[in-house]
């Protein structure tokens, strides 16, 4: 149990992988400027990362490594990955169309978030069972979801503000994701 505690709190606030290893910066900073359609891309993240971690661990460890095939692990996790958010898309699109089109094309760049394809890596790098992949896999997206709403948060916040006009749009919102990054470093005593 404390095993899963730790990956739990190190997946979320100390090995955020947006804060803390910067994948996954792409949607992080596309999506954040609505707090509703960072949660929606959070929740998102959340499914594909879960999810690939069941998947990317069963292939790896039922296929890949009986066969010797090692070698091939990141085309292999790709494809799982790429099939996942397919099948997210869809469910998006026939659900909820105004989240559809709020993500945009963030949606599809899931397949190329390397947070998606690092988590899957990791799971394997580090030697994680079924179970403590899939937990690393989710609360993974929840620190993701976490990174993203917190951002939207202060981008919000950020256009009722009088900023210098030097700062305003993206240089205000690299600013504030880093002092936000900078937060999440007092979390690396944790674990």
């Amino acid at each position: 149990m404390t095993n899963i505690l730790i990956i739990i709190v190190g997946a979320v606030f100390v090995n955020n992988f947006v804060l803390s290893q910067f994948l996954g910066i792409c949607p992080f900073l596309g999506v954040s400027k609505k707090t509703e359609t960072a949660l929606g891309m959070g929740f998102a993240v959340i499914f594909v990362m879960g999810v690939a971690s069941l998947f990317t661990f069963a292939v790896n460890k039922y296929l890949l490594l009986p066969l010797n095939l090692e070698y091939i692990q990141t085309i292999a996790f790709i494809l799982i990955i790429a099939a996942l958010v397919q099948l997210v898309e869809m469910v998006i699109k026939k659900f909820s169309p105004s989240l559809y089109n709020a993500l945009g094309v963030y949606l599809p760049l899931i397949t190329t978030n390397c947070a998606v394809l690092g988590v899957a890596l990791m799971n394997v790098e580090d030697g994680y069972n079924m179970l403590e992949a899939f937990i690393n896999g989710v609360f993974s997206g929840v620190g993701f979801t976490v990174a993203i709403v917190l951002l939207a948060g202060v981008r919000e916040k950020l256009q009722r503000s009088d900023i210098p006009e030097a700062f305003r749009g993206f240089p205000i919102t690299l600013i504030a994701a880093s002092i936000i990054s900078m937060a999440f470093v007092a979390f690396g005593g944790l674990v």
